[in-house]
């Protein structure tokens, strides 16, 4: 135990790291750390990931480090086979999506990817690349962003895949309540009209609220409350666009 905790802490980096990467993957403590671990770890360094990197990999993602090393170079390899290099910041994610997938239902998502947003080979590659976790998404959610994005928001399939991170947010919390926002104020020539939707949708709540709600309190004193209400799931009567 203490020999692994000597390993552990340098490797994660402060034991609030370690404590909550115990938290996570309590196999960590009763692992193999000289044959699963230590392989592991090595490989990584191998392909060409620092000290820092595989920090952070291993905080976010702590059960890969217990995976059968050949296993777990199957995985790497694979990773890098769907455009996410190891040295990449998308590379913790890659390894999360191909270690709950086997390479044939990995391949069955690609597709179901392309299908539904209308991309090519090249354009499904760069949104996996960019935001591997879209494979772990369930069809039914893809399906209705694709939907909104495409038939409601008026966005291009070729865009989308430069900006696949609007696959990952909420559609009923952030995409559709923002897109409401964005469109209210664009009718009303409170926005200019060249404004990106992207752009709304990527920034936090309290940048939102800062930059789209609140400069318009005088010349739209219900925005605020339109938005909250937009949020919940329902819509109000001043977006409902013709």
């Amino acid at each position: 135990m203490v020999s692994k905790l000597q390993y552990y802490l340098p490797l994660f980096g402060s034991s609030e790291h370690l404590l909550r990467a115990f938290k996570r993957n309590p196999y960590l403590l009763s692992s193999d750390l000289e044959g699963v671990v230590k392989p592991n770890v090595a490989y990584l360094h191998e392909c060409g990931l620092g000290a820092c990197d595989i920090a952070k990999l291993c905080i976010s993602r702590p059960g890969l480090l217990v995976i059968n090393p050949e296993r777990f170079q199957d995985m790497v390899a694979y990773a890098e086979n769907i455009g996410v290099p190891c040295g990449s910041g998308m590379f913790s994610h890659a390894l999360h999506a191909v270690a709950c997938f086997s390479k044939e239902e990995i391949a069955a998502r690609v597709d179901y990817l392309k299908n539904t947003f209308m991309w090519t080979d090249a354009e499904v590659g760069i949104a996996v690349s960019k935001a591997p976790l879209i494979l772990t998404r369930s069809k039914e959610s893809l399906q209705r962003r694709s939907e909104f994005l495409i038939s409601k928001v008026g966005l291009e399939p070729a865009y989308i895949a430069c900006h696949p991170a609007m696959l990952t947010y909420s559609l009923e919390g952030r995409l559709r309540p923002r897109y409401y926002v964005v469109k209210f104020l664009k009718e009303s020539g409170l926005l200019d009209h060249d404004r990106g939707y992207f752009g709304a949708v990527t920034i936090s709540e309290k940048v939102f609220v800062e930059k789209f709600i609140c400069p318009h309190k005088d010349a739209a004193p219900h925005l605020a409350e339109d938005y909250a209400t937009a949020c919940r799931g329902e819509v109000p009567a001043r977006f409902s666009f013709t």
